[in-house]
């Protein structure tokens, strides 16, 4: 796996789910600072302490991402700790579900907000600082498959996946220069957190994941901790010089013909 040594990584959504897990493994695989974000303070804090009990100053920043000020000020809190930026995982995402009829315009602009000006807002932060540091950075955006499509109850969310996909394209263009490096993961079914609450909402059965990963090709989900191990690869010097990537990274392959029936 991908060593971080003497690295300072920001994850959004870091108090739960994939956001979590890459807090977590990029503290074990050698990074020196660890900034996290979310709304749940005491999720903050006890991540925090399992960043820090493996060696890792850990940095907790309250932020509601559909706010402005709240997005450039966890890049400002992690340069005023540590004075640099080496990787970036925007990992967090609102996966709430609406079809055609049912999304009204707040609901899409909020999931906009959330899951693209979110991520474009602490790229072009955390890519000032690395500029001003003359690093060669990683920045990791965690997609979806949904982007190439998406289900008929994802029309807001597979929307801005796609978009978020075409902007991780455009800025690993526009930062090659800068020797910054931008990737994304587009995701299948994961097993979440958010997932649970989501499918909760939705009235799916008790034992909607037994059921779920007993229909999936290789007998499970993907889990918070298969995407982490990829995010250190994105954002080591492992992967290289590799920038612009898309990475599906889901148990069926996409643009089979005729289309494999599934969640993903």
């Amino acid at each position: 796996m991908g060593r971080l040594d003497g690295r300072v990584i920001i994850a959004t959504g870091g108090t739960q789910g994939v956001g979590e897990a890459v807090a977590l493994h990029a503290a074990d695989n050698g990074a020196v600072g660890v900034v996290i974000c979310g709304r749940q303070e005491d999720r903050g804090k006890s991540v925090v302490s399992a960043i820090e009990a493996r060696d890792c100053a850990g940095e907790y920043v309250k932020a509601d991402l559909s706010v402005v000020e709240d997005c450039r000020n966890i890049v400002r809190r992690c340069d005023e700790r540590f004075g640099r930026v080496d990787g970036l995982v925007n990992a967090a995402a609102n996966t709430n579900r609406g079809t055609l009829e049912e999304t009204t315009v707040e609901f899409w602009d909020h999931l906009f907000a959330v899951n693209v000006r979110a991520p474009f807002l602490l790229t072009q932060e955390a890519a000032r600082v690395m500029k001003r540091e003359n690093i060669t950075g990683s920045i990791v955006n965690i997609l979806s498959v949904s982007a190439y499509c998406g289900m008929g109850n994802l029309t807001a969310y597979s929307s801005t996946k796609g978009a978020l996909r075409t902007f991780t394209k455009n800025t690993a263009n526009s930062l090659r220069k800068d020797r910054i490096r931008v990737n994304g993961i587009n995701l299948g079914w994961t097993d979440t957190p958010a997932e649970h609450t989501v499918q909760a909402k939705q009235g799916s059965p008790d034992d909607w994941l037994e059921l779920g990963e007993a229909a999936s090709p290789f007998g499970r989900l993907l889990k918070p901790d298969d995407v982490a191990r990829l995010c250190m690869y994105l954002l080591s010097d492992d992967s290289g010089v590799l920038t612009g990537s898309c990475i599906d990274y889901t148990q069926r392959v996409m643009g089979l013909f005729p289309p494999e029936t599934g969640r993903d």
